[in-house]
Formats: C-alpha cells, sequence, structure tokens
C-alpha cells in the first residue's frame, strides 16, 4: 500500500475532501485538491478548513516517507501548525511538503533518547503556480514507552 493510500485509508478527511496524493517521498510531498464546489468558500474558491487540510495532509505524507521505518518505536505526531494565506485560490489546488531538518539528525534524537520536533513546510499553489498559501507543521515523533 502506497503511502498516500494508507492516508486515504487511515485519514477519514482525506477522503472526505477527495485529497490526490501524487508524490510522497522523504524529499518531497505532492498533494491536490480538486476543485469541488461542496468545498468551496464564499467566494467560489477552496474553503480556507480545506486548504490547511490539504497542508496537513502533505506534511503528513512526508513525515511518513522520511520516518515510517521508526514507527516500531515512535508515533508522529503533529505539535503545532500555522498558516497565511496569500492569494486567492479558486479551483484545484496543489500542496507541496518539505522536511525542514534532514530527517538523519531527527533519527539522531530519537536514537539519543529524546522526542525531537522538526519542522515540515508547505507551500499551497493554484494551477497557474501562483503562491497562495504558506504553512509551517511542527511535528515530534513521540517515542513508545
Amino acid at each position: 500500500m502506497s503511502i498516500g493510500e494508507m492516508l486515504a485509508a487511515t485519514v477519514p478527511m482525506a477522503r472526505t475532501l477527495n485529497l490526490e496524493f501524487l508524490e510522497a517521498g522523504p524529499e518531497k510531498a505532492v498533494v491536490a485538491l480538486p476543485d469541488q464546489s461542496e468545498f468551496h468558500n464564499h467566494v467560489g474558491g477552496p474553503h480556507a478548513g480545506a486548504m490547511f487540510t490539504l497542508g496537513e495532509s502533505a506534511s503528513g505524507a512526508i513525515v511518513l516517507a522520511a520516518f515510517g521505518d521508526q514507527l516500531s518505536r515512535a508515533v508522529p505526531l503533529a505539535v503545532g501548525a500555522e498558516i497565511a494565506y496569500r492569494k486567492l485560490a479558486m479551483g484545484a489546488v496543489t500542496a507541496t511538503a518539505t522536511l525542514g531538518r534532514p530527517a538523519v539528525e531527527v533519527v539522531a534524537q530519537l536514537d539519543a533518547g529524546e522526542r525531537p520536533e522538526f519542522p515540515v513546510a508547505i507551500e499551497i499553489r493554484r494551477a497557474d503556480g501562483a503562491v497562495t498559501g504558506e504553512m509551517t507543521v511542527t511535528w515530534t515523533l513521540r517515542p513508545n514507552s
């Protein structure tokens, strides 16, 4: 099962929004939100909550890709998020997530018995390439007790 299929199967909100997991690797994750009128805001574009979920889902995809081999000893959890809406989003939008710290540093902290935190940066773009939103989700790997 791919990371996208796993997230779609285990995260009901990803299914509800019909998110499309286009790429999910340890270097980059790309997730698309199709244009769907039932998730529009008052000006006819994707609702801010749908865009937030899109970005958070892209961050989750890269976290699973980068740290999936650590799941037997730690649980990934989002511990904070910030989003800025930069331009009006209309139509389908795509979120691209990148890790804000090298995965080896995060795993080294886990190896040292610490609970590492790390940022994931996300850009949300509309079809013409304009950045409509920027987001940072801070994640942790909580060691299993």
